[in-house]
């Protein structure tokens, strides 16, 4: 057995040095999303001040589509997703794998991941490979295959006609809407924009959210009374009457939906990370890591935050439905931006031929519906994998 003392004694050590060294030290995941985003900072600054304004964003290299201002927070919010999201997962591969393992235990999640999988791949790729959905008067209502309507709603049928009846044909496997679009593309399209509040959403009200709670947990005093009112005073405001003020002013667009909504809805994340992390504030390792002299900053990044992701992650797959349904909701009253391929639009679309064309409507409202169960089946599976003593307090 080895006799050799430490050369420095625990008491000499200058704990504020350590602490404060570590706190200036930038992790990989940093590194890599400061580089990812700095590459698509100089592609936005490319698109604003050398692409001319009627000009593709990436026309030069033959790919003849105009990257908007909600396309580039849909980017940035991927690469945030996947650095602090996916990459940590490989990071900790032991523990991945055995989330894993409790996560395939639940069928309907698998089940729910593949689906959400497909919505997600579809949103990303699926207008790259396709066209726009078109205005072709001449193909409106064509049914979808299997199904079939009278000619005498019909322009020019696309399939097969049967004792007076159009059939669906597969080059509109969905059927199209009353002004021919066909609704596969648009539920594709629509895929996208799902995709777009999914992401851009929930990384605000998750963000703004998870700091205001913690931090307000953490420091309690005054600074927990002063976050606290001022949630109090924005939980009171109406939301749906700013969006339908600035919709008034403005007039209505995606990028409106998703930055109003997700600016002014993270009061409610906040207060249940809030009440997870005072329980947490009160476990004897955040007393010790106090002890060892880490900063507040420190205390909250490292330790805090990481140990309420259990509820981070239920109040995330509570809010992803709320906001996809608020959507389709705004879409059918109208209020929705024209024009945008979203699965709530294209459901109120065809709410004046439900007798004569009930495929306008319902293909779209059971994907959502679909989308959003998935959401719930992968929520569950999930928080039940990472912290089932969590689940089971959900549950009761």
């Amino acid at each position: 057995m080895s006799t050799d003392e430490p050369t420095t004694r625990f008491d000499e050590v200058d704990w504020d040095e350590i602490t404060s060294g570590r706190d200036r030290t930038l992790s990989p995941n940093l590194k890599g999303a400061a580089v990812v985003l700095g590459a698509i900072s100089a592609l936005i600054l490319y698109d604003v001040f050398i692409v001319p304004a009627d000009d593709s964003t990436f026309g030069a290299v033959g790919w003849y589509y105009d990257v908007t201002g909600i396309d580039w927070l849909f980017a940035i919010s991927i690469v945030l997703f996947g650095f602090y999201g996916v990459l940590p997962l490989y990071q900790n591969a032991r523990m991945t794998r055995y989330y894993w393992r409790e996560f395939r235990k639940n069928r309907p999640a698998m089940v729910s991941l593949v689906f959400l999988g497909i919505i997600f791949v579809g949103g990303l790729l699926g207008p790259v490979f396709m066209a726009p959905p078109e205005v072709q008067l001449y193909r409106q209502y064509q049914p979808p295959v299997g199904f079939e309507i009278s000619q005498q709603y019909i322009v020019n049928c696309a399939g097969s006609v049967v004792n007076g009846a159009c059939q669906g044909t597969w080059q509109y496997p969905f059927g199209t809407t009353g002004d021919g679009r066909g609704v596969f593309t648009m539920i594709v399209y629509g895929m996208q924009i799902t995709m777009k509040i999914t992401f851009i959403a929930t990384l605000l009200v998750i963000t703004i959210g998870t700091a205001v709670g913690t931090v307000s947990a953490y420091m309690g005093g005054l600074v927990d009374e002063v976050l606290m009112r001022y949630v109090d005073i924005q939980q009171s405001f109406p939301t749906l009457i700013l969006y339908l003020l600035v919709l008034y002013i403005y007039g209505g667009n995606l990028a409106l939906f998703i930055l109003l909504f997700g600016f002014f809805a993270w009061e409610g994340t906040a207060r249940y990370v809030r009440s997870n992390a005072l329980a947490k504030t009160e476990e004897e390792y955040i007393k010790a890591v106090q002890l060892s002299g880490a900063s507040t900053y420190r205390i909250i990044r490292r330790h805090i935050i990481p140990n309420t992701a259990s509820s981070i992650i239920t109040d995330l797959t509570l809010l992803i439905p709320v906001f996809l349904l608020f959507e389709a909701q705004l879409a059918f009253l109208g209020l929705s931006a024209p024009g945008t391929p979203s699965w709530g639009n294209l459901i109120a679309d065809g709410r004046a031929d439900l007798a004569s064309a009930p495929w306008i409507t319902l293909i779209p409202g059971t994907v959502l519906t679909f989308t959003i169960l998935a959401f719930n089946f992968l929520g569950d599976a999930v928080l039940d994998a990472i912290d089932p003593e969590a689940q089971a307090e959900v549950e009761r």
